[in-house]
């Protein structure tokens, strides 16, 4: 188990799909995530479309299943873990200036309504990736890639394996 002041948790609030559960595992094995914590009617690990796309993830990174995100993110304040939400709002900051403080928990939300008002509610910092094409958004697994490895490059840096 990892030190206290590099644990990166991941949160998925409502994500209807199961492929993107299981990318969202991929990457988070790649980057290596503490936990991820499935939230709400995301799909779960055990459902095969999720195993699909995690590719084996999903055995390697640990993970816990909250009905209520809100409960879970209480929880977690509690333990000193900083809440980040990755959405776009007024208040959020570009990804790219946030430096986070450890341990973090990084909550990414359903991909039409993002994450709620009530969720963002608990955020200690609310960040966003900025759009410079037609869409509003990316695809909720393609946008937690870009900011876990972000934040990951804040911690101290510890032995990684690049392929030749």
């Amino acid at each position: 188990m990892s030190q206290k002041w590099q644990e990166i948790y991941l949160i998925l609030h409502n994500i209807r799909s199961a492929y993107n559960v299981g990318s969202i595992f991929r990457t988070a094995d790649a980057a290596g995530i503490e936990k991820i914590y499935v939230c709400g009617y995301s799909p779960i690990p055990n459902d095969k479309k999720v195993a699909k796309t995690a590719l084996g993830a999903e055995k390697s990174v640990p993970w816990k299943y909250c009905k209520q995100t809100w409960r879970l993110l209480e929880k977690l304040k509690k333990e000193g873990v900083q809440i980040v939400a990755l959405e776009q709002t007024k208040k959020s900051v570009d990804y790219r200036r946030f430096r986070p403080r450890f341990p973090t928990a990084l909550a990414v939300g359903n991909e039409v309504r993002g994450l709620s008002k009530k969720i963002l509610k608990y955020a200690d910092k609310i960040i966003a990736i900025p759009m410079y094409g037609k869409k509003e958004s990316l695809n909720v697994a393609v946008a937690a890639g870009i900011a876990v490895f972000k934040i990951i490059e804040q911690k101290k840096p510890r032995q990684a394996r690049l392929r030749q």
